[in-house]
């Protein structure tokens, strides 16, 4: 027997066949680009890889459902020796319940449960004290049968999901670094699109340590998107709106006219980098700036697609994929945080209002450096 490893993959299996082939070779391109030097062959609903895997790197690929390592069975060798042989280096001399799980494809002149119940016996007259336990067994043996070639495994390794990174195209990402913002460029990662992370440096009122904690984040995300790389943007937009948002008493709308100036910027990133929209972690109610009503007049100032993966979302929601990326530890490190929130900012903005103030102030703010 031979040492090999499978990986699973399951909405790719559900698409069509230009598709399907399509998204499969993504999926092995991304895996390459995470194992190289790694053997790679497919088959329809299976990937098999041969040589020296990292786990923990395959379990960053998106589109990957599970994978196991596994034994392959050679065709002129007897399934029968080979599942004993495999039982006893996987524990079965020592447990006292056993389970055999039988996964054919192709065409045999038996069928899964005939197999089962032949291996089964087998098993038990080689290990004479098991019993079969198919609910809780302590030791659980799958064998794959396709055509006439057979892989034993008794360990099922969870992956990332969802679809092969890019094969949805590119999204930019307003990533502040806080919990929700990576949350949301990975959600958009697992969908299939490549993330052009952003993040807007206001001039005086973020430091080094707001920018330091969003390059930490995106190198945790690194490990779902190897070429991700942080675009850091300086910006004086908001240092002058604030200024005449204050003299005219207007100082609450300071965080819708900031995240407006983002969206704008993004907006340009997009053009550049032939991105399809923005992803942004906002969540309804959350904060003042992600009302209903706040939202439509941020919603306005982009052209382009806004995708809020997390905008049904309860923050503790985000906080648990935020553990299991990774991300989590870092977004909640301290910072000095924005200088440029209000006491009271507005939770009611009127999109006609906000118009008239900007196009007041466009001749000294509209400039969009990127």
């Amino acid at each position: 027997m031979t040492t090999k490893w499978l990986v699973r993959y399951s909405e790719i299996f559900l698409k069509s066949d230009p598709v399907r082939r399509h998204w499969e070779r993504v999926l092995i391109n991304n895996i390459r680009e995470q194992q190289p030097g790694v053997k790679i062959r497919s088959e329809r609903g299976r990937i098999w890889l041969t040589g020296t895997v990292d786990p923990v790197k395959l379990q960053h690929v998106f589109g990957i459902v599970s994978f196991s390592p596994v034994e392959h069975v050679a065709r002129d060798a007897a399934l029968e020796d080979a599942v004993i042989e495999y039982g006893r280096a996987h524990g079965l001399a020592a447990a006292k319940t056993f389970a055999l799980r039988i996964r054919r494809v192709g065409r045999h002149d038996f069928s899964s449960n005939d197999k089962a119940i032949e291996l089964g016996d087998v098993v038990r007259r080689a290990f004479p004290h098991l019993k079969v336990n198919l609910a809780t067994p302590e030791v659980e043996i799958h064998v794959e049968i396709r055509q006439d070639e057979c892989y034993l495994y008794d360990t099922v390794i969870k992956g990332a999901g969802g679809l092969p990174l890019g094969v949805e195209g590119t999204l930019v990402a307003l990533v502040s670094g806080g919990i929700d913002s990576p949350v949301a460029a990975y959600m958009m990662m697992k969908r299939g699109c490549t993330i052009v992370p952003v993040f807007v440096a206001l001039d005086t009122f973020l430091d080094e340590t707001v920018l330091a904690r969003a390059e930490r984040v995106v190198e945790i995300l690194r490990q779902y998107q190897p070429d991700i790389a942080l675009r850091v943007i300086p910006d004086s937009y908001l240092a002058a709106a604030k200024k005449e948002l204050v003299k005219n008493h207007q100082e609450k709308y300071t965080c819708l006219f900031c995240k407006r100036r983002m969206y704008r910027i993004a907006q340009a990133v997009a053009g550049e980098v032939g991105a399809k929209g923005i992803v942004t972690g906002e969540s309804l109610g959350q904060v003042a700036s992600q009302t209903l009503d706040n939202l439509v007049v941020l919603s306005d100032a982009a052209t382009i697609p806004v995708y809020r993966p997390l905008i049904g979302f309860d923050k503790a929601d985000a906080i648990t994929i935020a553990r299991e990326i990774g991300t989590y530890e870092e977004s909640v490190s301290k910072t000095t945080g924005c200088r440029a929130v209000p006491k009271g900012p507005s939770t009611k903005a009127r999109l006609a209002e906000i118009r008239e103030i900007e196009q007041q102030m466009e001749s000294a703010t509209m400039s969009l450096p990127v």
